[in-house]
């Protein structure tokens, strides 16, 4: 998968775009009392990046399954032209039910790697997508079964519980960002004004990108968790057996670079050969796939 998936960019996106902005208000109108001539007001910085960070979080939440749509030219399926999409949506409606949400959006997206993802902000709005070649590859036993690991995302809640993770670490990185701007602003630019100057600014800017994207890091580490969740869920509605042969039928694109949008990547089934340095398995978004048949051999449906 990617390793930055659509929801991390634009939530960095939204997040430099506030810092920016705040930094103009501070600066020329005096709006948010975090600088003071005595220097930052640590108090008023915390509530401002605290209140600041989730907003970009939830604005990265809500328009998720647009900007996912987007991306991978996702086709909905709003009537059924043939006798695969329905049953797409047959087994979709079904899985739904048993888990007790309202029937997502079903989609198709053309992509020869076989591929699949879930997204929307509420688990009652959601949105379910496969690739053309995922449809291609797999048997409708596989196709089942990644379906219900979509599915199990959306059960679970994960967009929001990603959100609300995410936006707990915008604040630390926003925090964080505006302590090592005013230092360098300070002891590098000599500044010795009331107010914040261009040091700062560059540099909390600057940090923003750099400590949001190291911060990544634990978001992905949740979102490997939630993968083994997924796979259970998928397990308990398709089947054990049918959940490990749809991740074993990945194998052969797990060998191949991604060919997912590179703003997906985090909200796919599949990945694509790891390129990189070791350090880069910091940001994988999946496990692998090794680590998630093991798992699922370990995993008894009916105890659940």
């Amino acid at each position: 998968m990617m390793r930055i998936g659509l929801f991390l960019l634009t939530n960095l996106a939204v997040i430099v775009v506030f810092s920016i902005v705040f930094g103009i208000l501070s600066r020329f109108f005096g709006v948010g009392g975090v600088h003071s001539a005595g220097g930052i007001n640590y108090a008023s910085l915390a509530i401002m990046c605290g209140v600041y960070g989730m907003v970009g979080s939830m604005v990265s939440l809500f328009i998720s399954k647009w900007m996912a749509k987007r991306s991978t030219g996702t086709v909905v399926i709003e009537a059924p032209s043939n006798a695969t999409e329905q049953w797409l949506i047959d087994t979709v409606a079904k899985q739904a039910r048993a888990v007790n949400i309202d029937m997502p959006e079903v989609g198709i997206f053309n992509n020869s790697q076989p591929n699949a993802f879930a997204t929307g902000w509420n688990k009652n709005k959601a949105l379910v997508a496969v690739s053309s070649g995922l449809l291609q590859s797999m048997t409708a036993d596989e196709v089942e079964a990644v379906l219900a690991h979509e599915i199990g995302h959306v059960a679970n809640g994960d967009m929001v519980t990603l959100a609300l993770i995410q936006g707990v670490i915008n604040a630390f990185v926003m925090f964080f960002a505006r302590i090592i701007g005013n230092f360098v602003d300070r002891t590098v630019f000599k500044n010795e004004g009331d107010g914040p100057g261009i040091g700062y600014f560059v540099t909390s800017i600057v940090m923003d990108i750099l400590l949001g994207f190291l911060a990544s890091a634990i978001v992905m580490w949740f979102s490997r968790l939630r993968e083994f969740r997924a796979d259970e869920m998928g397990a308990k509605l398709a089947s054990r057996d049918k959940m490990i042969s749809a991740l074993d039928a990945l194998r052969p694109a797990e060998q191949r670079p991604d060919q997912m949008p590179e703003s997906m990547k985090a909200f796919a089934i599949a990945s694509g050969q790891s390129t990189g340095f070791s350090i880069a398995n910091l940001f994988r978004s999946h496990p692998t796939l090794d680590d998630r048949i093991a798992a699922l051999r370990k995993y008894s449906p009916s105890e659940a």
